[in-house]
């Protein structure tokens, strides 16, 4: 069974404070290392949580403030130092034109590929990034500037009994190999299908929402989720409405609670708390009379899903 490892970065949100970093996420998917999000001393977070930071091959901004991303120009210096090789993608809303922004900042080439990708911002779930194992999800959100969600979906795994394989004439080698592939396979006359011989142990799935007023796409990209990972910066939304339209805020701790009991996600984390809060049980008991199993991020938590 994989193992999915999160270390958060940082759980504070525009301003940070001594004890919330500015906002991320590095997730080890069995050694295939990602960001989401790059706050401001997200390197030395890493650092001092003892993680592979220069394995780093993807991150993924959820949107263009800076609490989100300014973590980012210090990392690319830091890879650079260390002469990486590797191309580095970067995902986000309007990507290149930021990273081309990046790279106007220095006398020099980074020494390494440095890539950009536009995330839609406008439409539906789109698919980002897959391999053999998993694949990398957005989603629109709403927010003061173009934004998304992001959800990293494992595939659905099966497990050969190779007692029942080889009563039906199936030894590992390509044959097998095909039936992962194609889910059938003939040997004769006889039609073997994989369901046969296998047991699907269903993929995991997370969900990071970034920056957000309430929003149904979430709910949507979080479906059935193991862990959703939401913006909670205030105890109520409504508290910044008077600075903010109705679709531009942020979520509060009930509407987030809300968004994960309707998605039947297994576990909510709130995260991006806002200076105001010096404590913030408040918001966890507040959500917790909604959706039970909710959890507080703080600056360098692990979670292993």
């Amino acid at each position: 069974m994989t193992k999915i490892k999160l270390v958060f970065l940082g759980s504070g949100s525009s301003v940070p404070t001594v004890e919330r970093n500015h906002p991320g996420i590095f997730l080890d998917y069995e050694g295939d290392l990602m960001l989401w999000d790059c706050g401001e001393s997200s390197q030395r977070q890493m650092m001092k949580a003892g993680l592979k930071l220069m394995k780093i091959n993807h991150i993924f901004i959820t949107h263009w403030h800076a609490d989100h991303f300014a973590g980012l120009i210090g990392l690319i210096e830091t890879f650079n130092l260390g002469q990486r090789k590797k191309t580095l993608t970067v995902y986000g809303p309007e990507a290149s034109r930021f990273i081309d922004a990046f790279s106007e900042l220095s006398y020099w080439n980074f020494g390494f590929e440095l890539k950009a990708v536009d995330v839609d911002f406008e439409n539906g779930i789109t698919k980002l990034f897959e391999n053999r194992s998993y694949k990398i999800l957005s989603v629109p959100v709403k927010h003061s500037v173009p934004a998304v969600a992001y959800c990293l979906e494992e595939k659905d795994r099966w497990n050969i009994d190779m007692k029942k394989a080889r009563k039906l004439g199936l030894e590992e080698g390509p044959m097998l190999e095909k039936l992962k592939e194609k889910k059938k396979v003939k040997i004769g006359s006889k039609t073997i299908w994989l369901k046969d011989v296998a047991v699907k142990t269903r993929g995991k799935k997370i969900v990071y929402s970034g920056d957000t007023a309430p929003c149904n796409n979430v709910k949507r990209l979080a479906k059935g989720a193991d862990l959703l990972i939401h913006d909670s910066t205030f105890l109520e939304g409504p508290e910044e409405a008077r600075k903010e339209s109705l679709d531009e805020r942020h979520t509060s701790a009930g509407e987030a609670a809300e968004i994960a009991k309707n998605a039947k996600v297994k576990k909510l984390i709130l995260t991006h708390f806002s200076r105001r809060y010096k404590n913030v049980n408040t918001l966890i008991k507040k959500a917790k009379k909604i959706f039970p199993k909710t959890e507080a991020a703080y600056d360098l938590k692990k979670v292993v899903i």
